[in-house]
């Protein structure tokens, strides 16, 4: 084999073990991030398979039942699909645009009890700008949650 041919042949062979190196850790990190999306409904009818592993909640704020401890820095409240319904406990404070009937998304785990540990909260927001009233602050044109 000329030497031009033995460095084309190892230029390919290093392509092919650096590409395989890539594609390991590329893989694995990917395996390592991904956080399954559920709504309510799949998570209770997973029974006991869904308690433990980390997972992503998805529903809308149930009416009513939004309570925070701004002592405590504690939030509760329900996610409902409008099927199902799952208690939900976080700490820290929530989102500004956080309300009840707002969708969100809640990252956390299913405890043995049934309540959703919740330890990332993602809100639905609308693609629509709207301006301020005359006078008014810019954050006052969302409703706030009562007791925040």
């Amino acid at each position: 084999m000329s030497p031009r041919n033995q460095r084309r042949l190892m230029l390919v062979i290093a392509l092919v073990v650096m590409g395989g190196a890539f594609g390991v850790l590329a893989s694995g990190a990917l395996t390592d991030n991904l956080v399954p999306y559920h709504d309510p409904t799949t998570v209770l009818a997973a029974g006991s398979s869904a308690v433990g592993p980390t997972l992503r909640l998805g529903g809308q704020v149930a009416p009513d039942s939004v309570t925070f401890d701004e002592q405590a820095q504690t939030l509760s409240f329900a996610l409902t699909d409008g099927v199902n319904t799952i208690d939900v406990h976080t700490r820290g404070v929530p989102p500004d645009m956080f309300r009840e009937g707002i969708g969100a998304v809640v990252e956390g785990k299913l405890d043995a009890q049934g309540t959703f540990q919740g330890t990332r909260i993602l809100v639905k927001h609308s693609n629509e700008y709207r301006a301020p009233e005359e006078g008014k602050h810019p954050t006052d044109i969302y409703e706030t949650v009562e007791g925040l």
